[in-house]
């Protein structure tokens, strides 16, 4: 699904700088996610992915630069600047986080209560709408136990989008999913991107999901400490000058590529 290429950024990453202790983990990252695109973040482990996600939601102070969100810098503000910037973005974690004692319907509710002064009617509302809108109408009962993989994965977004945010980050959204359970996420991410206009950053390492719903790429590398391409996933494939990161592409290895 096509987005503006022309669309304005929503998020501004400038010359970020980031590590734990005395070890730096990325060096000088710079670069912007345009309003309503779907941007993946791409790296092996310790290129630091989640780090770079961290800071960008405001849990990590950067060691230099800094994260804008509408123009606002997330690590900088404070009160009531910052519940503001917190309530543009949503964020659904690796394995969900769902918590495991409440229904599906009083996870979603949760933000609200939190950041809100909603009536109680209309909070269970609106979190029904949330779940519907990720298809899981009816079950808005059931304990995150009772779901299957995929379900509580889908929960996890309904519950990230309660206070409808104009920003959806998702770690490793298809991590321990069947390829087929993997795909209908897929398509949950790409109907949202195109029917709400909500603009999602998106940790992953899954190729397929990655040629699926993915406008533009970045690709960490832990020893340049930065960023070594950008682009879409077919840009990369076919016209990236660095022959690892189109070997990476096509699932190449050394040899294949060169017989």
């Amino acid at each position: 699904m096509p987005r503006d290429p022309s669309a304005e950024p929503i998020i501004r990453v400038e010359h970020l700088v980031a590590g734990y202790g005395d070890r730096t983990i990325f060096d000088d990252v710079s670069f912007e996610v345009r309003r309503g695109e779907v941007f993946v973040i791409l790296g092996g482990s310790g290129s630091g992915k989640s780090t770079l996600l961290k800071n960008m939601i405001g849990l990590y102070r950067p060691w230099q630069g800094r994260v804008l969100i509408d123009g606002a810098d997330i690590a900088a503000a404070e009160g009531d600047e910052r519940r503001a910037i917190l309530r543009r973005i949503g964020v659904m974690y690796q394995q969900g986080a769902l918590f495991g004692s409440m229904t599906l319907l009083e996870n979603v509710r949760l933000p609200m209560e939190e950041l809100t002064e909603l009536p109680a009617e209309a909070m269970d509302r609106i979190a029904a709408s949330k779940l519907k809108l990720v298809q899981l109408e009816g079950f808005e009962d059931f304990l995150p136990a009772e779901l299957s993989g995929g379900m509580r994965k889908r929960a996890a977004i309904a519950r990230a989008m309660a206070l409808d945010p104009a920003i959806l980050f998702l770690d490793e959204p298809s991590a321990g999913l069947d390829p087929i359970t993997s795909a209908e996420l897929d398509d949950t991410i790409l109907r949202l991107a195109g029917t709400l206009g909500i603009t999602f950053v998106v940790v992953t390492h899954e190729l397929a999901s990655i040629y699926k719903i993915a406008d533009r790429v970045v690709m960490l590398d832990m020893e340049t400490k930065g960023i070594v391409a950008t682009g879409s996933p077919e840009e990369l494939r076919d016209r990236c000058e660095i022959e690892w990161v189109r070997r990476f592409f096509r699932r190449e290895t050394g040899a294949e590529a060169a017989a």
